[in-house]
């Protein structure tokens, strides 16, 4: 095994203590199978030791740069990173992803991240990735022939329709105020979605979604910082977002369903958060059961 091989492996591992990785050994298996220097450009490389170390610049183009838990930046002019490895092996954990899965992919960037998905997957399984920068996606696009199970998307991921069917895992990579209602139409049952919530400082939760039939359970896998969506962003719903968030501790933020459409007035106080098309609904709340599947096909947005 060649030192850069080494280098890989020992950073799949190191991640999988970090993270920590203890139901999902395909992760790690990922994580070292993917040449991160592939997607990220030629060095030397602009690294994000966040949260702990002031940013550098690589002394050379050695390629063990970055096999270790950094952001690596891929436009420092738009705060464009290729993110921090520990942050998504964790988000990855959390949603159980299976080998066969058809996963849907919001912001690929150059298509580190899809890659990773698509050795979680497999051969048998499915990547959708979407990206709406043109020359990002193009990247992404040469990057990723080496995965036939990756389809890249250029568009904007909020507007996915067709490709969005029958997804089992749905993952946006960027800050939104709402969902796209395509994302929750597309997810089969049992399907997970994982969305970061944020208002107008980048900074909110991560919400993570799982389809019971005709509802969704909701609930915070902890904070998040993260670029905005393109076209994901209501200037109302972020400063409610704020507010709700003032008294709520990340991993507890209490709210156990999401809901479709708009609350009736008979709603209004098992109201936690509302934005475009959705509301989430407070924890401890009683909901009335047929109200709850009738809503299923409630597809009302804002």
């Amino acid at each position: 095994m060649d030192q850069i091989a080494k280098a890989r492996r020992w950073y799949a591992e190191d991640l999988r203590c970090k993270t920590p990785i203890l139901r999902n050994p395909h992760i790690v298996e990922a994580f070292g199978a993917v040449p991160r220097g592939a997607f990220v450009g030629p060095g030397p490389w602009w690294i994000i030791p966040y949260p702990y170390r002031e940013p550098f610049i690589t002394p050379d183009d050695d390629p063990r740069w970055l096999y270790h838990d950094v952001l690596v930046s891929i436009d420092p002019s738009r705060k464009l990173n290729n993110g921090m490895p520990s942050f998504w092996a964790r988000n990855f954990e959390h949603l159980d992803i299976a080998r066969g899965e058809r996963v849907l992919q919001i912001g690929a960037g150059s298509g580190y991240y899809s890659a990773v998905l698509a050795e979680i997957v497999g051969p048998s399984g499915r990547v959708t990735a979407v990206e709406v920068d043109p020359a990002l996606a193009a990247r992404a696009h040469a990057n990723l022939q080496g995965w036939p199970q990756v389809q890249m998307i250029s568009g904007d991921g909020r507007d996915v329709h067709a490709e969005a069917s029958d997804h089992d895992v749905v993952i946006v990579f960027a800050g939104c105020t709402h969902p796209a209602p395509q994302w929750l139409d597309g997810l089969a049952d049992s399907g997970r979605l994982l969305l970061p919530l944020t208002s107008e400082d980048w900074s909110g939760f991560l919400l993570r979604v799982v389809r019971r039939g005709a509802s969704f359970d909701a609930s915070s896998i902890g904070g998040v910082s993260i670029y905005p969506c393109t076209n994901g962003r209501d200037e109302h719903a972020s400063r409610r977002l704020k507010t709700a968030l003032e008294n709520s501790p990340m991993m507890n933020v209490p709210i156990e369903a999401l809901h479709r459409g708009i609350p009736s007035s008979a709603e209004s106080e098992r109201v936690w958060y509302q934005a475009p098309g959705f509301w989430l609904e407070r924890q401890g709340s009683e909901v009335d059961a047929t109200a709850r599947q009738a809503e299923g096909g409630n597809n009302d947005t804002a």
